[in-house]
């Protein structure tokens, strides 16, 4: 009896052992990539100053002038229409799902967002080749009185918003499920119509699990490479409009890194570029987090 008192607790504390050593992993992951990414860029940074490397748009490589700004602007148009995009769609689709379509309506469209979330991203960016990019060059941008080839910002967050849906929608599915049933009685017995009782119960309720469904969009948006590299342009300037082209932080790196690898100075620029685009993601998060946070004590 005692050697197997012995024997269970052995295997408890192997077990413990394994899961504090598992999550010890996962917590120094983001310490581990940005310390490589910043001993990789160290080469740079001992060039340049910081400020010189993100506030300036001259990209001109051979000649020693890596400015990032260009970059950094054209990601952040794409990341922040892209969501403009998808952001109501998810929204409005999650709402009818869950409280207006028949159940079985919901349990068809599980697996479609799940195909649609499964999709390579390359497959999306022929699309966008396809379909989008003449649309917007023969069709939306004669309206506006401009003429482009179709491959611009706008192009990038379409082709970019229908592959973030289904990642935000999944996630408003499930808050929306998630609100009881008792908060939406007690609202429409007193009085409130079904819409008002959504506007001002459930969407309320589900606030911090919206406000994460759009963080971890951005988060998927501002990392996307191909497909928004395939439609986008890649142009190194500062785009000043939705019809002109960009040249967002992942797709500088997916283009360009492969071939510069003997170039130390380039090298060390790419993974500089990888090391700003890790750290806005962490921001991105980060902020949204406190958000979630201070929406809650609202809510409660």
């Amino acid at each position: 009896m005692a050697r197997f008192r012995i024997g269970r607790h052995l295997r408890s504390r192997i077990h413990l052992v394994w899961m504090v050593v598992s999550l010890m992993i996962i917590l120094l992951l983001p310490f581990i990539l940005g310390i490589g990414l910043y001993v990789k860029s160290i080469l740079l940074l001992e060039e340049k100053s910081l400020w010189e490397l993100l506030f300036s748009s001259d990209w001109r490589p051979l000649s020693g002038n890596f400015g990032f700004l260009s970059f950094a602007i054209s990601s952040l148009w794409v990341t922040a229409l892209s969501l403009l995009i998808a952001g109501p769609i998810c929204l409005l689709t999650a709402i009818h799902l869950t409280h207006y379509a028949k159940k079985w309506v919901l349990q068809i469209m599980h697996p479609v967002i799940d195909i649609l979330a499964g999709i390579p991203s390359v497959i999306f960016g022929v699309w966008g080749i396809l379909v989008i990019v003449p649309f917007i060059s023969r069709y939306v941008a004669p309206i506006f009185g401009i003429e482009t080839s179709g491959y611009t910002i706008l192009t990038g967050s379409i082709v970019l918003a229908v592959m973030i849906i289904p990642f935000i929608l999944n996630i408003m599915i499930d808050v929306f499920k998630m609100i009881p049933d008792e908060l939406k009685e007690a609202s429409l017995s007193l009085g409130a119509s079904k819409w008002q009782t959504i506007k001002l119960v459930v969407i309320r309720k589900a606030f911090p699990g919206i406000i994460s469904a759009f963080g971890l969009g951005i988060s998927r948006a501002f990392g996307e490479t191909i497909a928004v590299l395939m439609v986008v342009g890649n142009v190194a300037k500062i785009p000043t409009g939705v019809f002109q082209a960009g040249y967002p932080l992942p797709a500088l790196i997916a283009n360009n890194y492969g071939e510069m690898l003997s170039i130390p100075m380039y090298d060390s620029a790419l993974m500089l570029a990888a090391l700003i685009l890790f750290c806005v993601v962490l921001i991105f998060n980060f902020l949204s987090r406190i958000l979630i946070m201070r929406s809650e004590k609202i809510t409660n």
